[in-house]
């Protein structure tokens, strides 16, 4: 090989190695991010914007509604009570501060992220 007799090309090709191999043994790392205006995610480890069309996300956060039905109950006119309602979960808006699973080289978007003192 032409860089076999450099010993700072080798040092540092052994290096590189070691590092990637360090890296790829961790399949899932936990990351926090933000929702920019155009929907892109940007998050602290990848500082680049990632397009909406290039990251996922959990569907409880994607603006579903959750419906929900209640047993038969008295104190009705008519019928036995029985009732459903459907809850809006708040969809993923800009500004949202998230948390973020790397899955290999993929961005999932878990969850947003609020602050203790807003509870």
């Amino acid at each position: 090989m032409a860089f076999d007799n450099h010993a700072g090309a080798n040092k540092l090709a052994r290096t590189l190695s070691n590092r990637m191999k360090n890296e790829s043994k961790n399949s899932l790392v936990l990351d926090f991010g933000s929702i920019n205006s155009d929907y892109s995610l940007t998050t602290n480890t990848f500082p680049v914007k990632i397009p909406k069309k290039d990251y996922t996300v959990c569907r409880h956060i994607s603006g579903m509604s959750l419906g929900t039905s209640g047993g038969s109950h008295g104190g009705h006119e008519y019928g036995d009570g029985s009732h459903s309602h459907s809850i809006p979960v708040p969809k993923l808006k800009p500004g949202d501060r998230v948390l973020v699973a790397w899955i290999q080289s993929e961005a999932v978007v878990v969850d947003v992220i609020v602050s203790a003192s807003s509870l």
